[in-house]
C-alpha cells in the first residue's frame, strides 16, 4: 500500500475540470509523485512501491485531483523506464527530466518530495519537453544485446592484458617458448598448458594461471562472436534501409536506433537528430572571425559511430574523397572537414531510420 509523505492539500475546485500536472522523483524500490494544480500550486505528494501495482496506484492517485496532462518523470531510462512505459500505455503525456533543479536545491535542501516538485514544475513550465524514448521494441533489445557485448568485449581485454603481463613474469624457460607466439596461436598454447599438481612451483602456478585465463579468452571470444551475429540478423531485419549506407555497418546501425529510441518521431527534425548526436555546428564567432567549432555534447556513442563512418567514407568512397579535395582547396582545415562531413553523414542516417 502507498506510503503518504505529506498531507495531501486539497483546493476547493472542481476537479472534473482541474488541469493536473504530475512530477516523480524515481528511486529502485519506491517512486515519490508530487501533483500541481494548473497555477502550479501543490496539491499533494505521495510515495509508491516501485512495481506494476504501485504504477497503478500512482496513476489513479494522480487523475483523482483532476485531468492529468502531463508528468515529468525522473530517469526514464534507468529507474523510471517502468513507469514511463506504464504512464504512456495509460495515454498520458510523459516528460523526460533530466537535470535537478541545483538553484532550488541550494534554498530548499534536497529531499524525494522536494525532487518530485521540481520534476512537477519543470513540466508543467515547459523547462523539461524532452519525449522519453518508449522502450517497447526493436530498440530496447539492441540496447540489452550491445550492453552485453560490450561487456564480454572489456573482459576479454582485461583477461588478455593479464595474460600479457603474466608472461613477461613467468620464469625464463616458460617465458621463452611463449613469446614467439602470437594471437589466436598464443591463446591456444596457454590453453593447451599442463602445470601439474606441485603449485609451489613457480612454473605451476605460472601455468595455472596462463592456462585459465586462456581459457577465459577462448569463452568470451565465443561469446562475443555469438552477440555479434545476433546483432547483425536484427540489424539487417529491422535496419535494412541504414545498413545500407555507404560505412553504415551493423554496429553502427543498432547504435543510431538506440540513440533515436523505438519512437523516433519524438524527434522533429534531422538538426535536432544532429543535436541528439552531438554532430551539430556550434556557433564559434567573434568580432571578424565567423566560424562553427565541433560539438562536444549529445550522445558521445553515437558520435563516435558517425565519426567511424565518416572516416571509413574518407577512405573508401569516391564523393568524399572529392569533397574533401574541394574543402581542403578552399582552405578549411581537416578537423572541420570532419565536423562538416559527421553533420552530413547524421542527415543520411536520420532519413533512413
Amino acid at each position: 500500500m502507498a506510503e503518504t509523505s505529506m498531507t495531501d492539500q486539497h483546493h476547493i475546485v472542481d476537479r472534473a475540470h482541474q488541469s493536473v500536472t504530475g512530477g516523480v522523483d524515481t528511486h529502485k524500490n519506491t517512486h515519490t509523485a508530487a501533483a500541481l494544480d494548473g497555477q502550479g500550486r501543490v496539491l499533494g505528494t505521495r510515495t509508491f512501491p516501485a512495481s506494476t501495482a504501485g504504477y497503478t496506484a500512482l496513476s489513479v492517485w494522480l487523475a483523482e485531483f483532476g485531468t492529468v496532462t502531463a508528468v515529468g518523470v525522473e530517469g526514464t531510462a534507468s529507474y523510471g523506464a517502468g513507469l514511463a512505459r506504464h504512464l504512456t500505455g495509460q495515454g498520458v503525456a510523459v516528460v523526460e527530466v533530466n537535470q535537478p533543479d541545483r538553484h532550488t536545491r541550494r534554498r530548499r535542501g534536497k529531499t524525494d518530495t522536494q525532487d518530485a516538485i521540481n520534476a512537477a514544475h519543470a513540466a508543467l513550465s515547459g523547462r523539461a519537453e524532452a519525449i522519453p524514448k518508449a522502450g517497447t521494441g526493436p530498440a530496447a533489445s539492441l540496447t540489452a544485446l550491445r550492453a552485453a557485448l560490450g561487456s564480454a568485449v572489456k573482459s576479454r581485454t582485461a583477461a588478455l592484458n593479464q595474460l600479457d603481463a603474466l608472461i613477461v613474469t613467468a620464469p625464463a624457460a616458460l617465458r621463452e617458448s611463449l613469446t614467439p607466439l602470437s594471437g589466436q596461436t598464443l591463446i591456444t598454447a596457454c590453453a593447451r598448458l599442463r602445470p601439474g599438481t606441485d603449485l609451489t612451483s613457480p612454473t605451476a602456478g605460472a601455468k595455472t594461471a596462463l592456462r585459465r585465463l586462456a581459457r577465459r579468452v577462448q569463452q568470451l571470444t565465443t561469446e562475443i562472436d555469438e552477440a555479434k551475429a545476433d546483432l547483425q540478423t536484427l540489424t539487417h531485419q529491422i535496419l535494412p534501409a541504414t545498413t545500407a549506407l555507404a560505412g553504415v555497418g551493423p554496429d553502427t546501425a543498432a547504435q543510431m536506433l538506440i540513440t533515436a529510441g523505438d519512437n523516433p518521431h519524438r524527434i522533429g527534425s534531422d538538426a535536432s537528430f544532429a543535436h541528439l548526436c552531438g554532430t551539430a555546428p556550434i556557433d564559434a564567432s567573434s568580432g571578424r572571425s565567423d566560424r562553427h567549432r565541433l560539438n562536444r555534447g549529445g550522445d558521445r556513442h553515437a558520435n563516435a559511430a558517425i565519426y567511424r563512418t565518416v572516416i571509413v567514407r574518407m577512405r573508401h568512397c569516391p564523393r568524399t574523397r572529392a569533397y574533401i579535395n574541394r574543402r581542403t582547396t578552399e582552405g578549411l582545415p581537416k578537423r572541420h572537414i570532419i565536423r562538416c562531413l559527421k553533420r552530413y553523414v547524421t542527415r543520411e542516417i536520420y532519413h533512413a531510420l
